[in-house]
């Protein structure tokens, strides 16, 4: 693909970071009309280089979730499987809570999206390996599987802007501690 004129390069920059704060604030189906006002151009030329919505959301948070799966492949070689564990998961879910937009690319499958949604099962590829180096290690329930690490982060993630969100990821952890486990879990 032939490089971008100046001024047009300078308006993807213009879109995709007024994106970002938008998205970040309301959400990925705010309303692309505000991300045009909030950049500076019309909606025209938004959609001249944005055809669909997906394409924005991927210009947007592909980065943000290349580094979110970099810091899970990072956290699951940690020298203690427990901090990598858990820092790993609190990472994700402050990067949600203050995020909307993040949260809501973490929970939706964007088909149109092939470099997001590759990113995304590298996510998931290192929360498998932080639970099989957790639970060879003896430090989370041998029960519990991505989808529970998953449905945590989302459920801690709901709590965006709420105070007290530290709290409740603390006594979710908890419960994945093997001495929590007072029976095996329901499928």
């Amino acid at each position: 693909m032939k490089p971008l004129r100046r001024d047009a390069q300078r308006n993807r920059d213009l879109i995709v970071a007024a994106a970002a704060e938008v998205f970040g604030a309301r959400g990925v189906d705010a309303p692309l009309e505000e991300i045009a006002r909030k950049a500076g151009v019309a909606i025209g030329t938004l959609y001249n280089r944005f055809p669909q919505r997906t394409d924005l959301i991927e210009a947007v948070f592909t980065g943000p979730i290349v580094r979110l799966a970099d810091d899970a492949e990072q956290a699951a070689r940690a020298a203690d499987p427990w901090q990598g564990f858990t820092g790993f998961v609190e990472r994700a879910c402050r990067t949600q809570v203050v995020d909307t937009g993040f949260g809501d690319v973490c929970a939706r499958t964007f088909t149109g999206a092939p470099e997001l949604e590759a990113a995304k099962r590298r996510i998931l590829d290192g929360i498998v390996a932080l639970l099989e180096r957790g639970q060879a290690a003896g430090v989370l329930r041998g029960d519990l599987v991505a989808a529970d690490v998953a449905r945590a982060i989302a459920a801690t993630s709901a709590l965006r802007g709420m105070p007290g969100w530290e709290r409740n990821l603390a006594l979710q952890l908890d419960g994945f501690r093997p001495q929590a486990a007072v029976g095996p879990l329901p499928d």
